[in-house]
């Protein structure tokens, strides 16, 4: 087995970390405290390729692989993770469904606009009363001559406010239930389309996450995403990716934590002797660094199955689970370590508390991938049986 990034990985890794020493450290605390989005700053990921990733070059993104997006988004989350998520949304769940499921036309007219970061995409599922059941959204799209009549609502849109295309998920056939489930690119300036709230959040300050309505509008019928009653298939396949995204985004803290912590414990003293020398922070180093490395294996593996396009269900959410549960754990040594001045919003490790928190929630909670694993064991054990 080769561990190894490639030269070309390890150049992306160097590219996105110069990036972020120079473009994000220094502006990350001041405007995620206010709440600022990033807009000057993604105008610039976009400008080096990191909005569109792994889309192929004849399509305007970057062309590279998706451990290299992986990557990628480590080390923009290390410093930044509300950044780490708006270009999560945008490669994941925007750019990697019309690559997928998209027609020709669909990909020559929105991958462009989307990888250079001319738009913004984001990705309409969730609802008031819709979360982990997906299968149970009310959100109806309306099949006329040569369009559908989008009517409904959908909430935790991350992108919402800034975005130019949303893919919107609707139910086109109410008998077929689940199978009735349809999925639609959604342009910003069609009449209809509503941003009701910004949400006032937790973490991710500078990551808007917005409520939205549709209100009677029109979509072309060529704007439709897959087939008819392919909607639920494309949103879980697209899920995959999206939590591979969401366990380096983890891991991405993780490692901001264990980089502050490590550093702090080196600087304060404490009984005479620096707090490194103790036992107790020596454990917690040690431990946050054993889950971070086990956490970065799994997200590592997940995305290499999803390269050689394998199935990728499980892994993915046995990289959600771990990288996002071990992130928290994390998060809390590290606070632990900082005591005190963890609490202040001066040191970066009170931002990373918050921003973990997350984690363990969108895309799929922790409950939702332990049923998605145990699944998967269950259906091998019956095929063997």
């Amino acid at each position: 087995m080769d561990f190894e990034l490639t030269e070309e990985q390890r150049m992306v890794q160097e590219m996105v970390r110069l990036f972020v020493d120079k473009e994000l450290k220094p502006v990350a605390s001041g405007l995620d405290r206010d709440g600022v989005y990033p807009q000057e700053q993604l105008t610039k990921l976009g400008e080096v390729g990191l909005l569109g990733m792994f889309v192929p070059e004849e399509y305007g993104g970057a062309g590279m692989d998706f451990l290299s997006y992986v990557t990628a988004l480590e080390e923009l989350s290390k410093v930044w993770a509300s950044v780490g998520t708006i270009v999560s949304v945008n490669n994941s769940l925007m750019c990697g469904p019309i690559l997928r499921f998209g027609t020709d036309a669909q990909r020559k007219r929105y991958l462009p606009l989307v990888a250079r970061g001319e738009w913004l995409g984001c990705y309409a599922l969730t609802e008031s009363d819709a979360g982990s059941d997906a299968g149970s959204i009310r959100t109806r799209a309306v099949r006329k001559s040569d369009h559908y009549v989008l009517n409904g609502s959908k909430a935790f849109t991350t992108n919402g406010n800034r975005a130019n295309l949303a893919l919107v998920y609707a139910v086109t056939d109410p008998a077929e239930g689940k199978q009735g489930i349809s999925a639609f690119l959604v342009e910003r300036n069609t009449p209809g389309f509503v941003v009701n709230k910004i949400e006032d959040k937790l973490g991710l300050r500078s990551s808007e996450t917005a409520a939205l309505s549709f209100e009677d509008c029109q979509i072309p019928r060529e704007n439709l995403l897959g087939r008819e009653g392919e909607g639920l298939a494309i949103a879980l396949k697209t899920l995959d990716g999206g939590r591979i995204g969401i366990a380096a985004q983890a891991v991405g803290i993780a490692q901001g934590c264990l980089e502050e912590s490590l550093s702090y414990s080196q600087q304060r003293h404490q009984f005479g002797h620096p707090i490194a020398e103790f036992q107790a922070i020596q454990w917690m180093l040690a431990d946050i660094a054993t889950e971070l490395d086990a956490a970065r294996l799994l997200t590592c593996r997940a995305a290499w199955l999803q390269e050689q396009e394998r199935e990728v269900t499980h892994a993915a959410a046995m990289a959600k689970l771990f990288a996002s549960e071990a992130c928290n754990r994390a998060a809390y040594k590290a606070l632990q370590i900082f005591g005190g001045y963890g609490y202040l919003k001066d040191f970066a490790i009170e931002r990373f508390f918050r921003d973990a928190r997350v984690t363990t929630l969108y895309e799929g909670t922790s409950e939702i991938q332990r049923l998605i694993i145990a699944r998967h064991l269950l259906r091998d054990q019956e095929h063997w049986a």
